[in-house]
C-alpha cells in the first residue's frame, strides 16, 4: 500500500522540483528530501509542468466559512465561556468552600489544567480547520474522542436550553407589577407574615420558592423520576421560542452567530456593572461581600474543595465538548492562538470573580432585611438564579426594571453558551458530510431537524418531574466521561501525535512567533506531558470515590439506584466511544497488532492539506498532490532513482 501511494504521488510532475540535482519533491506542501525527512518550515513554490502521466484527482474540498474578524472569534469564545455558571455556580462554590480561600485551588486548577487544555483545543481546531471528529486525522486511533465530545455536547444542549426556557418564563413574568413572586402580590400576602420564611431553614416557604416550585416547575405534583407527569405547556412554549431563536441565529453559521455575539457577549457586562453599582448603595451589602471573600484556611485540606475548583474550571471554560475546537476551526491559519487563549481564559476568570460582587452585594441586603445569615438566603445551582436572586430583586425599589434587566442578562449568557455547543455539533456533522455545507437548503433542513429533535427530547424536562431529569443529566453529562475524554485528548496529542510536533505546529501558525510565545509554550509543554494528566487522574479518582459513597438528591428527594445507574450509563456512553472507535481504526489496518497500532496513530496525509484558510499557503494545496492514505508516505533513495529513470525514459 505504501509503494502504490508513493508511486501515485510521484507520477504527478507537479510534485517534482525544478532542481533535479537535489532530488526533492513537494508533497502536501512540504519538502521531502532523499532521506525521507519532512521539512515543514519553508514551503516551496510549485513549478508548472505538463503532465505526462495520469494523476489521482482528489474530491473538491467544500469551502468553510471564516470569522468576519478576530473580534468576532474572541467575543464568541468569551460569550461561550462566560455563561450562567459564572453567575450562580462560582459564587456559591466560593462561599461554600471557604470564601476567598477557594480562589487558591481555583487558580491552580485554572493554570495547570484549564488554560493548557483550552490552548490545546483551540490550536488543534485552528491548525486542522476541522470539527471535533474530522480533526482527528492527526491520529485516527483517537477519532472516538471527537464522537465522545459530540455525545457530551448533545447532552449539554438538551438540558441547557431548559434554563433559557426558565429565563424566558421569568422574563415574561417580570413585566407584571407587582412581581408575582414578591410579597406585594395578592397571592403571597399569607406567606409574608413570617419575614424569615424559608424552607431551607425549616420556617415555612417564601413566595419565590412557591413561585419556582409550583408555578414554574410544578415539582410539587411529582413524586420523582418515575412520575414525570404531564407537560407544562407554558414552559413548552418558552422552550419552543428558545429553540426558534437558536435556529434563526445559527441559520447562516458563523456569518450570523458571529454578528449576534456583538450584543449577546457584551450586554451581560453592562448589566453586571449596573447591578454592582446598585448593590453597593444598598444597606447590608458589605455584609454579603465580606461573607463572599472571608477566607477559611482550614478548607484547603479538604479534597472536595479541589474537586469543586476543577469542576468549575471545566464547567466555565467549556473544555472537552467540542465547542472551542469548532469555533477555532473557522480562524485564519496565522491567528495568534496563544494570545487568544490568555485573553479568553483571563476574561472568563475575572468575570466569575466580578459576578460574585454583583450577586452577594444584593444577597447581603436581603440578609440584612430578613435578619438571617447570608448562608441561609443563598442556594446552589438554579436555586441561586431563580429563587434567591428574584427574591432579592423583589426587595429593590423599581423591582420590575431590575428583574427585566437581570433575566435579560441570563438569557444573553445562556444563548451564547448554547451557540458554542450547537456549533460543535453542526461543524462535526458538516465536516463529515461536506455536501451539506455547499447546499443551503439541505443545511437549513439539517439544522431545523436538529433543533426540532432537541425540542422534542426536551419536553421530558418541562414536565412536573422534569427538574429531577434535569438534575440527573446536569450531574452526569459533564462528570467522569468528560474528564476521561480530556485526559485521552491530552495523552493522545502529547504522546501519539507528539508534543514537540504539536508545539511546532503552533509556532508555524503564529510565525513569526514572538519570543514571549515561545517561552510560554515551554510551560504549556510541561503541563501537557506531566502536570495536566496527573491532575486529571486525581480528579477522576475523586469523582469515582465520591460517586460511590454519596447519593444524588434534589432537595429532599433522594434518587433511586436505577436513576443513578442511568446517569452513570450516560456518562460511560460518552467515554466508551474512545475504545469503540480505536478498535475500528485498528481493524481497518493490516499487519500484526503492533503494526496496526503504529499505523493508526500516524497522521493521514490529508491532515497536512486540510487547512485552506491561509492565503499564503493556498498554492501548496494542489489537488493532484493530495494523497489519501492511512499513514504518512515515506520516500527512500530507491523511490527517487525510479522516478529519475521514468523521467529519462519518457524524454
Amino acid at each position: 500500500m505504501q509503494d502504490e501511494s508513493g508511486k501515485a504521488a510521484l507520477q504527478s510532475p507537479a510534485g517534482v522540483s525544478g532542481t533535479t540535482a537535489q532530488n526533492s519533491v513537494h508533497l502536501n506542501g512540504h519538502t521531502v528530501t532523499q532521506n525521507g525527512n519532512n521539512s515543514t518550515a519553508t514551503p516551496s513554490p510549485q513549478p508548472q509542468c505538463d503532465s505526462r502521466a495520469p494523476s489521482p484527482v482528489a474530491a473538491p474540498i467544500s469551502p468553510r466559512g471564516q470569522w468576519g474578524g478576530k473580534y468576532e472569534f474572541l467575543l464568541s469564545c468569551i460569550g461561550y465561556c462566560v455563561g450562567l455558571g459564572n453567575v450562580w455556580r462560582f459564587p456559591y462554590l466560593c462561599y461554600r468552600n471557604g470564601g476567598g480561600v477557594f480562589l487558591i485551588p481555583y487558580f491552580i486548577m485554572l493554570f495547570v489544567t484549564g488554560v493548557p487544555l483550552f490552548l490545546m483545543e483551540l490550536s488543534l481546531g485552528q491548525y486542522g480547520a476541522a470539527g471535533p471528529i474530522t480533526v482527528w486525522k492527526c491520529c485516527p486511533l483517537l477519532k472516538g474522542i471527537g464522537i465522545g465530545m459530540l455525545c457530551v455536547s448533545t447532552l449539554v444542549c438538551l438540558y441547557y436550553n431548559i434554563i433559557i426556557a426558565w429565563t424566558f418564563y421569568y422574563l415574561g413574568s417580570s413585566f407584571q407589577s407587582p412581581l408575582p413572586w414578591s410579597c406585594d402580590a395578592v397571592a403571597n400576602v399569607g406567606l409574608c407574615g413570617n419575614t424569615t420564611g424559608n424552607s431551607s431553614t425549616g420556617k415555612g416557604i417564601s413566595p419565590t420558592e412557591k413561585f419556582w416550585n409550583e408555578q414554574v416547575l410544578g415539582v410539587v405534583h411529582s413524586e420523582g423520576l418515575h412520575d414525570p407527569g404531564p407537560v407544562r405547556w407554558p414552559l413548552a412554549l418558552c422552550l419552543l421560542a428558545a429553540w426558534v431563536i437558536i435556529f434563526l441565529c445559527m441559520l447562516k453559521g458563523i456569518r450570523s452567530s458571529g454578528k449576534v455575539v456583538y450584543v449577546t457577549a457584551t450586554f451581560p457586562y453592562f448589566v453586571l456593572i449596573v447591578l454592582i453599582i446598585r448593590g453597593a448603595t444598598l444597606e447590608g451589602s458589605l455584609q454579603g461581600i465580606a461573607f463572599y471573600l472571608t477566607p477559611n484556611w482550614s478548607r484547603l485540606a479538604n479534597a472536595q474543595v479541589w474537586n469543586d475548583a476543577a469542576s468549575q474550571v471545566f464547567y466555565s471554560l467549556g473544555i472537552g465538548v467540542g465547542g472551542l475546537l469548532s469555533m477555532a476551526s473557522y480562524n485564519k491559519f496565522d491567528n495568534n492562538v496563544i494570545r487568544d487563549t490568555l485573553i479568553i481564559t483571563g476574561g472568563n476568570c475575572c468575570t466569575s470573580f466580578f459576578a460574585g460582587f454583583a450577586i452577594f452585594s444584593i444577597l447581603g441586603h436581603m440578609s440584612w432585611k430578613k435578619r438571617v445569615p447570608v448562608d441561609q438566603v443563598a442556594d446552589s445551582g438554579p436555586g441561586l438564579a431563580f429563587v434567591a436572586y428574584p427574591e432579592a430583586l423583589a426587595l429593590l425599589p423599581g423591582s420590575v426594571f431590575w428583574s427585566i434587566l437581570f433575566f435579560l442578562m441570563l438569557f444573553m449568557m445562556g444563548v451564547d453558551t448554547l451557540f458554542g455547543n450547537m456549533e460543535g455539533i453542526t461543524t462535526a456533522v458538516l465536516d463529515e458530510f461536506p455536501h451539506l455545507r455547499t447546499n443551503t437548503l439541505h443545511k437549513t433542513l439539517f439544522l431545523g431537524a436538529l433543533c426540532f429533535c432537541f425540542y422534542l427530547m426536551g419536553l421530558l424536562l418541562v414536565t412536573n418531574g422534569g427538574i429531577y431529569w434535569f438534575t440527573l443529566i446536569d450531574s452526569f453529562s459533564t462528570s467522569f466521561g468528560l474528564i476521561i475524554i480530556t485526559l485521552f485528548m491530552c495523552i493522545g496529542i502529547s504522546f501519539f501525535y507528539g508534543v514537540n510536533q504539536f508545539c511546532q505546529d503552533i509556532i508555524d501558525m503564529i510565525c513569526p512567533c514572538p519570543v514571549w510565545c515561545v517561552k510560554v509554550l515551554l510551560y504549556f509543554k510541561a503541563c501537557w506531558v506531566f502536570f495536566t494528566p496527573f491532575l486529571l487522574l486525581f480528579i477522576l479518582t475523586y469523582i469515582f470515590i465520591e460517586m460511590y459513597n454519596t447519593s444524588l438528591h434534589y432537595g429532599a428527594y433522594v434518587y433511586p439506584r436505577w436513576g443513578k445507574a442511568l446517569g452513570v450509563c450516560m456518562s460511560a456512553t460518552c467515554c466508551l466511544q474512545i475504545l469503540i472507535w480505536a478498535i475500528v481504526a485498528i481493524c481497518k489496518e493490516t499487519g500484526t497488532l503492533k503494526e496496526r497500532f503504529q499505523k493508526s496513530i500516524r497522521p493521514l496525509n490529508s491532515w497536512r492539506v486540510n487547512n485552506l484558510n491561509s492565503t499564503n499557503r493556498v498554492e501548496e494545496h494542489v489537488a493532484s498532490e493530495r494523497v489519501e492514505a492511512p499513514f504518512t508516505v515515506t520516500l527512500t533513495d530507491h523511490d527517487f532513482i525510479a522516478m529519475n529513470w521514468e523521467m529519462g525514459s519518457q524524454a
